[in-house]
């Protein structure tokens, strides 16, 4: 396997799952710090803020600087900054969606009564009400932005529902189709990139869901390593019609 100068990880399902690490990426990190190779976390929780990302990643063992933490919270955000900077919204979501807007300038702390937009990231204490709120806006015209549309994801007691269940549910509800940001779109790579001056045959994309991580650095154009330590398994990658650049069981096998 070819030396990459920028390695992009996703988190959930590929470092770890749940509380629980995974051995062979938190080892292969490690080797890119010791050997000051550049490496990038590419998630699609909007969940965390970078610092809590931080310590997540730090309980693992894992020190990582807060710049090197892409997130689909902070691509949203600068998403709806630039395409609807005036417009009253409404936010379904948690800690690091808020956070992002927040920085952003936007005001996540009143409840707008007529919302223009309406942006929803993963929200573990998502209720009825919430989800007929955001129906009900949408329907009267709200353009509707989710963070990602990760269906799942994997955690220790197995697969729990992702953002996009509950995007797709209120779009399904109000006939219309979303706007996603976050993976398979390849924004976060394109930010990366403009930020450090790359080529994009100097990138990785290393991922655990063919359908967000591998599609975002096919669609984006770089090489892919798709690891069979979550969502997809290495015999549903094989039957998809565009293949990653590598198929590995875990890290281990490239370190």
């Amino acid at each position: 396997m070819k030396q990459y100068r920028a390695y992009c990880f996703d988190l959930d399902g590929t470092v770890y799952r749940g509380t629980e690490g995974i051995d062979s990426a938190i080892r292969f990190i490690h080797k890119l710090q010791q050997n000051k190779i550049d490496y990038f976390l590419v998630t699609n929780n909007s969940s965390k803020t970078p610092v809590q990302l931080q310590t997540t990643l730090a309980n693992f063992g894992l020190d990582v600087p807060e710049e090197r933490i892409y997130s689909s919270a902070l691509a949203t955000a600068k998403y709806v900054n630039q395409h609807y900077r005036e417009a009253k919204i409404h936010v379904i979501g948690s800690d690091g969606l808020f956070h992002a807007l927040q920085k952003e300038g936007f005001e996540t702390d009143k409840e707008e009564l007529n919302p223009e937009v309406v942006v929803m990231g993963i929200d573990r204490t998502i209720d009825y009400m919430k989800l007929a709120k955001a129906c009900v806006a949408v329907q009267n015209g709200a353009q509707l932005v989710g963070t990602n549309e990760d269906i799942k994801f994997p955690s220790e007691l197995g697969f729990l529902p992702g953002n996009g269940s509950f995007v797709r549910l209120v779009a399904n509800v109000a006939a219309v189709e979303p706007v996603f940001v976050g993976k398979p779109s390849p924004v976060m790579l394109q930010v990366i990139q403009d930020e450090y001056g790359y080529h994009k045959d100097e990138m990785v994309m290393i991922g655990d869901n063919y359908d967000t991580d591998i599609l975002c650095g096919i669609h984006f154009g770089c090489d892919t390593i798709h690891v069979n330590t979550g969502v997809t398994s290495t015999e549903q990658v094989l039957q998809k019609p565009l293949q990653p650049t590598y198929c590995v069981e875990d890290l281990d096998e490239i370190s």
